[in-house]
Protein backbone atom coordinates (compact mmCIF):
# COMPACT_ATOMS: atom_id res chain seq x y z
CA UNK A 1 0.00 0.00 0.00
CA UNK A 2 1.29 3.41 -0.70
CA UNK A 3 2.06 5.89 2.11
CA UNK A 4 -0.99 8.48 2.28
CA UNK A 5 -0.46 11.98 2.98
CA UNK A 6 -3.16 14.24 4.47
CA UNK A 7 -2.11 17.55 3.23
CA UNK A 8 -2.76 16.19 0.06
CA UNK A 9 -6.50 18.34 -0.66
CA UNK A 10 -9.50 17.44 -2.84
CA UNK A 11 -7.10 15.47 -5.94
CA UNK A 12 -8.11 12.11 -6.19
CA UNK A 13 -6.21 10.94 -9.14
CA UNK A 14 -4.01 12.94 -12.10
CA UNK A 15 -2.83 11.43 -15.48
CA UNK A 16 -0.45 14.27 -16.32
CA UNK A 17 3.37 12.76 -14.74
CA UNK A 18 4.55 16.09 -14.12
CA UNK A 19 1.02 16.99 -10.94
CA UNK A 20 2.69 17.91 -8.22
CA UNK A 21 0.23 17.54 -5.06
CA UNK A 22 -0.69 21.88 -3.43
CA UNK A 23 -0.57 21.44 0.66
CA UNK A 24 -1.85 23.34 2.62
CA UNK A 25 1.82 23.75 4.82
CA UNK A 26 1.73 26.88 6.66
CA UNK A 27 5.18 27.92 8.01
CA UNK A 28 5.63 27.32 11.74
CA UNK A 29 6.08 30.38 13.79
CA UNK A 30 9.26 30.50 15.34
CA UNK A 31 10.61 30.25 18.93
CA UNK A 32 10.99 32.83 21.31
CA UNK A 33 13.69 32.69 23.57
CA UNK A 34 11.55 33.52 27.05
CA UNK A 35 13.89 36.22 27.92
CA UNK A 36 12.05 37.79 24.90
CA UNK A 37 8.51 37.55 26.02
CA UNK A 38 6.91 39.79 28.05
CA UNK A 39 3.63 38.31 29.66
CA UNK A 40 1.24 39.87 31.52
CA UNK A 41 -0.85 38.16 34.12
CA UNK A 42 -4.94 39.52 35.02
CA UNK A 43 -7.31 38.55 37.34
CA UNK A 44 -10.91 38.50 35.89
CA UNK A 45 -14.20 36.71 36.78
CA UNK A 46 -16.08 34.70 35.15
CA UNK A 47 -20.10 35.11 34.76
CA UNK A 48 -20.78 33.07 38.22
CA UNK A 49 -18.52 35.53 40.14
CA UNK A 50 -15.78 32.69 39.65
CA UNK A 51 -12.07 34.09 39.74
CA UNK A 52 -9.70 33.67 36.65
CA UNK A 53 -5.95 33.99 35.95
CA UNK A 54 -5.14 35.07 32.78
CA UNK A 55 -2.06 35.05 30.90
CA UNK A 56 -1.88 36.77 27.98
CA UNK A 57 1.02 38.39 25.27
CA UNK A 58 2.80 34.69 24.16
CA UNK A 59 4.38 35.30 20.75
CA UNK A 60 5.95 31.65 20.47
CA UNK A 61 4.32 28.54 18.81
CA UNK A 62 1.02 27.18 19.35
CA UNK A 63 2.59 23.92 20.48
CA UNK A 64 4.80 25.56 23.01
CA UNK A 65 1.53 27.99 24.45
CA UNK A 66 -0.01 24.63 25.06
CA UNK A 67 2.64 23.29 27.18
CA UNK A 68 2.93 25.94 28.78
CA UNK A 69 -0.19 25.97 29.67
CA UNK A 70 -0.44 22.36 30.85
CA UNK A 71 2.75 23.09 33.49
CA UNK A 72 0.66 26.16 34.64
CA UNK A 73 -2.40 24.02 35.16
CA UNK A 74 0.31 21.19 36.62
CA UNK A 75 2.12 23.36 39.10
CA UNK A 76 -1.28 25.32 40.70
CA UNK A 77 -2.78 21.89 41.00
CA UNK A 78 -5.91 23.48 39.07
CA UNK A 79 -7.95 23.22 35.87
CA UNK A 80 -7.83 25.72 32.56
CA UNK A 81 -7.50 25.92 29.13
CA UNK A 82 -5.52 27.70 26.03
CA UNK A 83 -7.76 29.82 23.81
CA UNK A 84 -6.95 32.64 21.64
CA UNK A 85 -3.44 33.04 22.62
CA UNK A 86 -4.22 32.79 26.24
CA UNK A 87 -3.55 30.92 29.38
CA UNK A 88 -6.75 30.81 31.83
CA UNK A 89 -6.19 29.24 34.75
CA UNK A 90 -9.19 28.70 37.61
CA UNK A 91 -8.48 30.87 40.31
CA UNK A 92 -6.82 33.26 41.79
CA UNK A 93 -3.15 31.91 41.15
CA UNK A 94 -1.44 35.14 40.03
CA UNK A 95 1.61 34.72 42.69
CA UNK A 96 2.23 30.94 42.06
CA UNK A 97 2.11 31.32 38.46
CA UNK A 98 4.89 34.34 38.80
CA UNK A 99 6.68 32.23 40.42
CA UNK A 100 6.62 29.55 37.88
CA UNK A 101 7.07 32.01 35.01
CA UNK A 102 9.98 33.60 36.40
CA UNK A 103 11.85 30.26 37.17
CA UNK A 104 10.97 29.37 33.07
CA UNK A 105 12.76 32.55 32.34
CA UNK A 106 9.62 34.88 31.32
CA UNK A 107 9.49 38.68 32.16
CA UNK A 108 5.81 38.73 33.83
CA UNK A 109 3.92 41.79 34.79
CA UNK A 110 0.95 41.99 36.61
CA UNK A 111 -1.93 43.79 35.40
CA UNK A 112 -5.34 44.94 36.28
CA UNK A 113 -6.38 45.39 40.06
Amino acid sequence: MAKKNKNNINVVYSTNPNFKFETNDAPEESSVVPSKEQLKIYLDRLGGGKLLSRVTGFTGKTGDIELLGKLLKQKCGVGGSVRDREILIQGDHREKIILILSKEGYKIKKAGA
